[in-house]
């Protein structure tokens, strides 16, 4: 897949694609399934598909006094997610504020049509872009009438009767629902990040655990949650915990995994964890050794839920 960072970068070989436009933030079910539309029209149409993005996310530069930011992937995580899905190329455009100043019709005119002269652009149902959102469904199809390009909005996409939006899936998160966020995305939610020095409490008590720089600010509610870590490639059950350790009094939020089945050096590393399922909320205990036994039941049930997991993906 290509990876234009750019509207310059664009080469004449993807004039004429199949495009879609949007923010794409969590590669949700209803992400994949607007690219999936968009790959199979290339394909029939005989041409490329390309996906339009921005970074930074939008509403990042527009509103930079939401402190923390919530993103469910960061762009290398979005980037990876949109070539498995078969895209054939990705242009990257830096938001900034003056880029938000364009108004619809100059980025129809300049980018849809005057650099990549669209065959159709796809769309979510509520999809607008542009200064002042005046790029929605009608506008669009009304430029795509002038111009030559066709147009087709896609409706709200819905699992158990819930909308899969970004929005729903970042509660979910937020609540410690991991495994309604799992449902929303069509995977578990994961965090990468460096493993660093913490306070080592977990190798004193017998229960070694990796504490985790992570690359994104969602962080699930404070609480124990079985897990899956992929450690360079190999996949172990895990145990994690999101907190202050009420028990020691920690000052600072941490997020703690203890791996199962591994006794390496981990310090300076690279991992990702996914999330399967909460085990419980975060508890204060009377002494290190009842923390150490609750750990010790917590990895029992991660091992289990993991594993439950594991025979389920098999079938």
């Amino acid at each position: 897949m290509k990876v234009f960072k750019g509207i310059g970068e664009a080469t004449p070989e993807f004039q004429s694609s199949v495009i879609t436009i949007g923010n794409f933030d969590g590669i949700h079910l209803a992400h994949q399934d607007i690219l999936n539309r968009v790959v199979k029209e290339a394909r029939e149409r005989k041409t490329r598909s390309i996906v339009i993005t921005f970074n930074p996310h939008p509403q990042q530069v527009l509103h930079p006094e939401r402190r923390p930011f919530y993103l469910l992937t960061t762009l290398d995580e979005k980037v990876k997610l949109i070539e498995a899905l078969g895209i054939d190329a990705v242009l990257l455009i830096t938001f900034t504020r003056a880029f938000s100043a364009v108004t619809a019709e100059a980025f129809v005119r300049e980018i849809l049509w005057g650099t990549l002269r669209a065959q159709k652009v796809f769309i979510g149902h509520d999809y607008a872009f542009g200064n002042r959102k005046q790029g929605n469904e009608d506008f669009l199809r009304s430029m795509g009438g002038m111009l030559g390009f066709e147009v087709e909005s896609i409706n709200t996409f819905r699992v158990n009767n819930t909308t899969v939006s970004s929005t729903n899936i970042r509660m979910a998160v937020l609540d410690g629902d991991v495994r309604k966020a799992a449902l929303l995305l069509g995977r578990p939610y994961s965090l990468s990040g460096r493993v660093i020095r913490g306070y080592q409490r977990g190798r004193a008590i017998g229960i070694p655990t990796a504490n985790i720089e992570p690359g994104k600010e969602l962080l699930p509610a404070n609480g124990v949650y079985a897990v899956e870590v992929d450690l360079e490639g190999v996949r172990h059950a895990g145990v994690l915990n999101v907190g202050f350790n009420p028990t020691f009094s920690n000052e600072k939020l941490s997020v703690e995994v203890h791996i199962m089945n591994f006794g390496g050096e981990l310090y300076g590393r690279g991992l990702t964890v996914s999330f399967i399922e909460r085990i419980r909320s975060e508890m204060k205990f009377e002494s290190p050794q009842k923390l150490a036994d609750q750990i010790l039941r917590d990895k029992a049930k991660a091992e289990e839920i993991v594993s439950r997991l594991a025979r389920r993906d098999k079938t």
